[in-house]
């Protein structure tokens, strides 16, 4: 059984970004995905963040739940 808990800063250091509180925040202000476009579909992820965030969600790994909360933050507007 898996029992690691993962949050929004792990996910970030994964994608290879800076993962602290004030950077997620900044990312999310600064980064707008359109309704009906896939997170997978932006264009501001370099092509192994999309690969990853990609597998995530395919394989409904661990961190499929954080992407999800990811997109939908994505989409706030």
């Amino acid at each position: 059984m898996h029992t690691s808990y993962l949050a929004m800063p792990e996910l970030f250091a994964q994608l290879g970004l800076e993962n602290s509180n004030l950077a997620i925040a900044r990312f999310i202000q600064f980064h707008y995905l359109p309704p009906q476009t896939p997170i997978t579909s932006a264009t501001f992820w370099s092509s192994s963040q999309r690969r990853f965030l990609d597998e995530c969600l395919q394989q409904d790994s661990d961190w499929c739940e954080l992407v999800d909360q990811l997109h939908s933050r994505l989409r706030r507007h």
